[in-house]
């Protein structure tokens, strides 16, 4: 049959019903409103819990800015989320930053900042990418330096820092809920909910393209 593996009815012929039902639920809550980027981290294990949170909040894409190695999610930890994602890799944060801001994004940097928002603060009016940085020395001069706005976690114990993939976890669980509860058009549009939901398909039944 020409074209039959482009074809969405017929991809979905070939799947079961639970996971025609699993993939429609998860593109309505899918969005590209709401992006992380994360640069040079060294620790692999929590840069794939990272992975796998944005997948759990429905975020599509991850920026990976990787100069010295390239990035790969350990099963293990992100639970195959990066089969559902679309990872988007870097070598430079100026690559990174500059792609971002041309697709319409306001570079947010996750770290203290006398000029920063809490957390429950940052404005939720614009497509927002969040940039999180490695496990010991924090974002690039680079980043600060291009950043649009800053945004901390309240904290309030003596350790002075969370881990990035326990910040990741809990900035998108609080921006995602607001954003939910916005009239924000934060979905997908339509021709990005079939592109998606074809690719799905085509990676279940491992046809490759």
């Amino acid at each position: 049959m020409a074209g039959a593996t482009d074809d969405i009815s017929y991809l979905e012929s070939l799947v079961s019903e639970n996971k025609r039902d699993l993939i429609k639920k998860a593109l309505e809550y899918r969005t590209r409103y709401l992006t992380v980027a994360v640069e040079n981290s060294t620790n692999p294990h929590n840069a794939s819990a990272v992975v796998r949170s944005c997948d759990i909040f429905g975020v599509q894409d991850m920026h990976v800015i990787q100069s010295n190695e390239a990035f790969s999610a350990l099963n293990t930890i992100a639970k195959g989320a990066s089969k559902w994602m679309n990872l988007h890799r870097y070598e430079t944060t100026q690559s990174c930053i500059k792609q971002l801001k041309k697709d319409g994004y306001r570079i947010v940097a996750t770290t203290p900042h006398e000029r920063g928002y809490t957390l429950s603060e940052l404005p939720i009016n614009q497509k927002t990418a969040l940039f999180f940085g490695t496990e010991i020395t924090g974002l690039s001069d680079e980043v600060i330096e291009l950043a649009d706005d800053f945004v901390t976690i309240p904290m309030f114990g003596f350790t002075e820092s969370f881990n990035i993939s326990v910040s990741a976890a809990i900035c998108l669980y609080d921006l995602i809920t607001r954003i939910h509860a916005s009239d924000i058009a934060w979905q997908l549009t339509d021709a990005q909910k079939e592109t998606l939901q074809r690719e799905w398909l085509q990676r279940i039944l491992h046809i490759k393209k």
